[in-house]
């Protein structure tokens, strides 16, 4: 559930086995696993979500993404993006023009995308 993004805590992964462990053998079929997931998913939060990545990106805590951010997120990625490709990519969203993108317009971003 962790690699999927989720993050569960003991108590709650022992729930799930009292109730989808029917036969007490210490593990749940796929079947079971894939409607646990199913109703995980479905119960997630979207904005929450994006507000999540935005805080991958924003690594210094500014509130922003600035050229910087993007530039480490690009290596991080294995993306080889020059500084100019970079901020063309910021000054497409940067709707106030101040060089950054800002937790508002990453939002915009992201609803503009079918991840929303």
């Amino acid at each position: 559930m962790r690699a999927l993004g989720f993050d569960v805590h003991k108590a709650e992964v022992m729930e799930y086995m009292r109730e989808y462990d029917r036969n007490r053998t210490g593990k749940i079929e796929y079947l079971d696993f894939i409607d646990i997931m199913t109703q995980k998913i479905a119960n997630r939060d979207p904005i929450e979500e994006i507000r999540k990545a935005f805080k991958l990106f924003d690594d210094d805590g500014t509130g922003y993404i600035s050229l910087k951010n993007l530039r480490r997120v690009a290596r991080e990625l294995g993306e080889h993006l020059s500084d100019d490709e970079l901020q063309a990519m910021i000054d497409e969203f940067d709707r106030d023009s101040d060089g950054l993108i800002s937790q508002e317009e990453f939002l915009n971003i992201m609803k503009q995308t079918s991840v929303y």
